[in-house]
């Protein structure tokens, strides 16, 4: 990172891309909380996740810098994405809290548009001669569409396979974010999630005083 750079605000759970991008938005002290609202806030969490990018798409995007005029062009695009995500995997766990403040996302249609529209990414098989062989991404765009691609790629896999069955919201209270369920007995995005939601039942159930008998 260079000297001004900022670091991203976003949740990072090692979850996979799309899920992580669905992450970036969520609750800040009560109140929704965008952490891609801007360029520099976007290139921010492509910075954090950009190891990621690279090893799931291949040499393809040996070449990506994470700055403020290589994200402008897809910045739209991806908070749309992360609209879209959202929007698909609130229905498919059946939570009913807003899944994000978007304009242009609001039906179960405009999300299908829009992942489908930035999912033109194929895997291509590298083999040079003495190396290991290798799957590489390649997209039609441009390096910067590449991680935009990639993402709404893996959205697609993630909603089209078992892997969707075990896509879960946080269940502590106040939080927005998802998961894959890993463990049967995981409810929470996070340990700290965890905590909150334990601490929030034990005062419930001390501090809670019974309803009065009717006379």
């Amino acid at each position: 990172m260079t000297s001004g750079e900022v670091t991203t605000s976003a949740t990072l759970l090692g979850e996979p891309l799309p899920i992580e991008l669905m992450n970036t938005y969520g609750m800040v002290r009560g109140e929704p909380h965008d952490a891609v609202s801007d360029n520099a806030a976007m290139a921010a969490w492509l910075r954090a996740v950009e190891g990621r990018i690279r090893s799931e798409a291949g040499g393809t995007a040996d070449s990506l810098v994470w700055d403020e005029a290589a994200v402008r062009p897809i910045a739209t695009r991806l908070r749309n994405l992360r609209d879209a995500l959202r929007l698909l995997a609130a229905e498919a766990t059946g939570v009913s809290w807003p899944p994000a403040a978007s304009s242009v996302i609001t039906t179960r249609r405009d999300a299908l548009d829009a992942m489908n529209a930035l999912a033109p990414a194929w895997p291509e098989l590298v083999w040079p001669a003495g190396e290991q062989p290798a799957r590489m991404l390649r997209t039609p765009g441009t390096p910067g569409e590449l991680a935009l691609f990639l993402i709404a790629h893996q959205g697609v896999e993630l909603f089209a396979s078992p892997s969707r069955e075990r896509l879960r919201a946080c269940r502590a209270p106040g939080c927005l974010l998802f998961f894959l369920k890993e463990h049967p007995r995981r409810e929470w995005c996070s340990p700290i999630c965890g905590n909150r939601a334990r601490v929030a039942r034990h005062y419930h159930r001390h501090h809670t005083s019974p309803r009065p008998e009717p006379e």
